[in-house]
């Protein structure tokens, strides 16, 4: 019994130290800072220049066989928030996504990746807009590492069904999350 508990701490201690050295930052955003008015949205009464942000990673876990990309927004007045950004099937030896690859063609993604239809409809990055008169809405960044090499969704996959497969093959995450409001 002893060396089962010791086993079981042992583990919990090896995810835990893995955890804190997976970190995903943004050269364009900084954790807790607000957002600029070029990573905003231009529609629905904003008129920022909705360009995706630089994203670099490191430390991935052991066993990770590819990332997949959340930028969501627990706040918009919706019931169930929103996701501004899904992108699945980066492959695991890539640790950058760059400024502005969030276009709905995503030809500047890392080959192999795949954008996930957003709450706006459509594939590719949507930046922050708020109601105006909200408090600052928190825009939640992750990145997780997956055990799977691929998740099979198909082209019109919601944001749901994204973060389904994600959280089934999810090895542990990192995330920062920043803020905007009007």
């Amino acid at each position: 019994m002893k060396t089962l508990v010791v086993t079981a701490v042992l583990f919990c201690l090896s995810l835990a130290v893995n955890a804190a050295e997976f970190k995903l930052v943004s050269a364009d955003i900084a954790s807790k800072a607000t957002i600029s008015n070029k990573h905003v949205f231009n529609g629905f009464g904003c008129s920022g220049n909705n360009i995706s942000p630089e994203l670099s990673w490191s430390g991935a876990l052991a066993g990770t066989q590819s990332f997949a990309l959340t930028v969501y927004d627990p706040d918009a007045p919706t019931g169930s928030g929103w996701w501004h950004w899904v992108v699945i099937n980066i492959p695991a030896n890539v640790s950058e996504i760059k400024a502005g690859a969030g276009t709905a063609d995503g030809k500047s993604l890392p080959t192999g990746s795949q954008q996930v239809r957003t709450d706006f409809g459509t594939v590719g990055y949507g930046g922050p807009c708020p109601p105006a008169g909200d408090k600052p809405h928190r825009y939640i960044f992750t990145l997780y590492a997956l055990k799977a090499p691929k998740l099979e969704v198909g082209v019109d996959a919601t944001a749901a069904l994204a973060g389904f497969m994600i959280n089934g093959n999810k090895l542990g995450s990192a995330t920062f999350t920043a803020y905007y409001g009007r």
